[in-house]
């Protein structure tokens, strides 16, 4: 569905009020500090009362790496360090090297917490809003409203939290962003809207960004997403 000015931009803000605490930033810190593929994004997603965090497996498959913490989403305020290091990151993850996704569980990262006395505060992605395969399959050439919540890399390294309003389409079968996305978009959830049971307008997280190609980003869809996370 593509909306209006307006409308793109207050979905996106209530995006950010529902769900801006589920996004989190990645980094391979074995990366040059001109490669791009260091930087990416995370975000938690809820499914069969289980937690987890994804990303896009090309940003998992180093030695080491870091999961950013900003003040939002810990308490009580000024325990937490700065983030949450992966000595072991490609070890940490399930990859679906088909899919391009890493999914990890969150137990781990909880106890993490618990041992440096503090606890996660966060949002979740839920279940209900994941995109099933007759939404995705509604995704037709004509382009649509897709809002990306990412951690982009801003001066010195900063990692804010961004909004990007951009234009999904399928394009040879592949559904994929019309335009390449900032630095730290990939592995970043896409939000689309689509007309609910009801004919009226629903919220849907249509799935990740991927890394770019051909002047865009095909993205790992839910539809498929759902059966990695539930994979044993």
């Amino acid at each position: 569905m593509l909306l209006d000015p307006d409308t793109e931009n207050d979905v996106a803000y209530e995006l950010c009020q529902l769900l801006g605490r589920a996004i989190l930033p990645i980094r391979r810190t074995d990366a040059g500090a001109a490669d791009d593929r260091g930087e990416g994004t995370a975000f938690l997603f809820t499914g069969q009362g289980r937690e987890h965090l994804l990303t896009a497996d090309a940003l998992t498959r180093a030695g080491a790496g870091e999961i950013g913490l900003r003040a939002s989403v810990t308490e009580p305020a000024g325990v937490a360090a700065d983030a949450v290091a992966l000595s072991d990151l490609a070890d940490r993850w399930r990859h679906h090297g088909d899919l391009g996704v890493a999914v990890l569980p969150t137990v781990a990262l909880h106890e993490h917490a618990a041992g440096e006395g503090w606890r996660w505060r966060t949002q979740q992605v839920p279940d209900a809003i994941a995109a099933d395969r007759d939404a995705i399959a509604r995704i037709g050439a004509e382009p649509g409203s897709a809002i990306v919540l990412a951690h982009g890399v801003g001066a010195g390294g900063d990692r804010p939290l961004e909004v990007a309003i951009e234009r999904v389409a399928r394009v040879g079968g592949v559904v994929r962003l019309m335009a390449e996305l900032p630095a730290g978009y990939v592995g970043a959830p896409v939000f689309g809207v689509q007309a609910d049971g009801e004919g009226g307008p629903g919220l849907r997280c249509l799935g990740l960004v991927l890394p770019a190609r051909d002047g865009g980003h095909p993205l790992a869809t839910f539809d498929r997403i759902r059966a990695a996370v539930d994979a044993p």
